[in-house]
């Protein structure tokens, strides 16, 4: 089963996403993860994809679908994934229906989680990060010890420069003009559920869960 998670920043994706993988059986298939591991690796693709980012370029869709392909054509994916943070534009989105039906494959379930604006403003600009130890918090849900230090090293607890209110709207915005679109090519092919992305993580993945007649 090919399974993909979709949603704004923010909107809890990757918080979902490995529970769901192992409830499904199928290797979690993040781009970011895609990414580190080729421009770790030192790969053709992963230096290609560097020249673009030292030069404070995008990295084309072109080189982010071949990147894409090189996971999803490994054995362990064979029998399915779950996508999460791909496809991102159109002419992504149209790619992987292409790819996929040239092997008699499709994206079976999109989740497509929902979560207004304010909210994932909320959770975002409200994020910390330990300087030392990388442990997060929230000023909210799960706040730093009393004078704004790590509680687990001590360290100075800060707030990292993505998370700052602006660049979130930014990115909301980004989210809207260019991924948005994509849910609409998504539905043409595949079976979309909307999924209430507010709550407790526990209710959302029980609402995940009972969308894929999971228990």
């Amino acid at each position: 089963m090919n399974v993909l998670l979709f949603g704004p920043p923010g909107s809890g994706k990757g918080t979902q996403a490995r529970g769901l993988a192992d409830a499904l059986a199928v290797p979690h298939v993040a781009t970011g993860d895609i990414f580190r591991r080729h421009l770790k690796e030192g790969t053709g693709l992963g230096r290609l994809a560097r020249s673009y980012m030292d030069r404070g370029e995008l990295v084309p869709d072109s080189v982010t679908c071949d990147l894409v392909a090189s996971r999803l054509s490994e054995g362990d994916a064979r029998a399915g994934v779950l996508l999460d943070g791909f496809p991102r534009s159109v002419p992504q989105a149209l790619w992987l229906l292409g790819w996929l039906g040239e092997r008699d494959a499709r994206i079976d379930h999109v989740l497509n989680l929902q979560v207004v604006d304010g909210v994932i403003v909320q959770r975002l600009s409200g994020r910390r990060a330990c300087v030392a130890c990388g442990a997060t918090y929230h000023v909210v849900s799960a706040p730093p010890a009393p004078d704004g230090a790590c509680t687990r090293c001590g360290a100075e607890v800060v707030q990292r420069a993505d998370d700052r209110e602006a660049v979130v709207q930014a990115r909301l915005e980004t989210y809207a003009r260019e991924t948005a679109p994509v849910l609409e090519v998504l539905r043409a092919d595949s079976v979309v559920t909307d999924i209430e992305g507010a709550g407790a993580v526990d209710e959302i993945r029980t609402r995940i869960f009972a969308a894929l007649a999971l228990t």
